[in-house]
């Protein structure tokens, strides 16, 4: 078993970058920090209108967040939308719920224009009630979905989701149509492929270490290779724990998620097992989300453990997804796993993104585990607004406040994760 990201095993390499001992330039129209989604949508939405971009990874392109999670692209906020009108109202809900449906389309439109071969099919999201108690809030959120944005859901009973996946582990579901899976690895890459083609620079295993206000909003930009001044700063970089990025790093809860890959099974296997071929994900609040792969894997993921990524910690991880595999598809008890790997979810205490402006720098991020589109998505927000250009951003939203205490480690982590398991035995 492999303990490394199946999509960036099975991707090709990233070749559009600077090499290693090409000199920083002394200065840019927009330096942008992070080499994920967000960071590379911005950069190839940038150099396409011929701006000056450097893009700067602190390892290698995709290789964090954007390369290491399930591979679900659907639409949908952490919240469902009846409990996001409950809480937020009903035109603050679906303009939330609808610009994630929107993400959707726009990762399409990217991997279209920019003719990147990653795997993309359309495939729609079940959604699983993992107890009958659930089937209820499933109901509820149908009623919404339809009431609001979007007709083309089903309600599906337990016998019509037995139809759609191969276990009697679940009591109904909601189908969304408008999802789509991808090759993560394969789209990063072509992503970062597209950006330095059209003409954005980007230097991987390029840490930054500071942004130094000048005046406005130019920065020096340090890193161990040397420093940029920048008119504009785009930081784009999730859960980082690199640089002198305080402000940010106290606002953001990183949280562990953790994913296996099995051996290939075979058409007949993965018929009996996924024949609708979806992106599926549980209701459990510690629940879990899988889906096929072109080369008929399956993808297993799922918060685990409420502990950081490490390899000691990926591997128990590893084993107690595995352990809800088998329990969850019997016919899988003999299923070798391939890859087994641990990531770092950027969570805000809202489950919802904050994208905006502090202390001249622009900033996307906190997608809380539905950033697949988002990100994408926010990087083309995020380089309109750097321009000066109108764009629609839903996620700057006002005031946002630290966490008390916390700076980067999150050390009440193993707390909320007992907080959590109770509430998946009594709810």
């Amino acid at each position: 078993m492999e303990m490394k990201p199946y999509w960036l095993a099975t991707a090709p390499a990233f070749t559009g970058g600077q090499s290693a001992d090409a000199a920083l330039p002394s200065r840019a129209d927009v330096v942008v920090v992070g080499g994920g989604f967000t960071g590379l949508s911005a950069a190839l939405s940038l150099a396409r209108v011929g701006v000056d971009v450097v893009l700067l990874e602190a390892c290698r392109v995709v290789s964090e967040a954007s390369g290491r999670n399930g591979g679900h692209t659907s639409p949908g906020t952490s919240q469902n939308l009846a409990a996001l009108i409950d809480s937020l109202g009903v035109q603050r809900a679906c303009h939330y719920y609808r610009s994630f449906s929107d993400a959707v389309a726009y990762v399409q439109a990217v991997v279209q224009t920019e003719k990147i071969d990653c795997d993309l099919v359309t495939s729609g999201k079940l959604k699983l009630a993992s107890k009958a108690k659930h089937f209820p809030g499933l109901a509820a959120n149908y009623n919404a979905l339809r009431q609001h944005v979007d007709e083309d859901v089903e309600l599906l009973d337990a016998a019509a989701v037995r139809r759609e996946i191969g276990s009697t582990a679940f009591f109904g579901g909601l189908l969304q149509h408008k999802g789509v899976q991808m090759h993560i690895g394969k789209f990063g890459t072509g992503l970062a492929e597209a950006a330095a083609r059209r003409g954005a620079r980007i230097f991987e295993q390029t840490p930054v270490t500071a942004l130094v206000r000048r005046d406005g909003d130019r920065h020096e930009v340090r890193t161990a290779r040397g420093t940029i001044v920048a008119d504009r700063v785009l930081l784009a970089t999730g859960c980082t724990m690199h640089g002198e990025l305080d402000w940010w790093q106290r606002r953001i809860v990183p949280v562990g998620s953790f994913v296996i890959v099995t051996e290939p099974l075979g058409r007949e296997l993965m018929d009996m097992v996924l024949p609708g071929r979806r992106n599926y994900v549980t209701t459990r609040t510690i629940g879990n989300y899988f889906r096929p792969t072109e080369d008929l894997r399956l993808v297993w993921g799922g918060r685990a453990r409420f502990a950081r990524s490490d390899p000691r910690s990926d591997s128990k991880s590893g084993r107690i997804l595995q352990a809800g595999m088998r329990a969850t598809f019997p016919a899988l008890a003999d299923t070798r796993i391939d890859y087994c790997w641990g990531g770092l979810v950027d969570m805000t205490t809202d489950r919802l993104p904050r994208a905006g402006k502090h202390d001249g720098v622009y900033y996307s991020l906190g997608y809380s585990g539905h950033g697949t589109q988002m990100a994408v998505q926010m990087g083309g927000v995020m380089a309109s607004l750097v321009l000066g250009q109108h764009a629609d951003n839903p996620w700057d939203r006002g005031g946002w406040a630290a966490l008390p205490k916390h700076k980067g480690e999150a050390w009440f982590l193993p707390f909320a994760g007992l907080y959590y398991r109770w509430c998946d035995l009594i709810y």
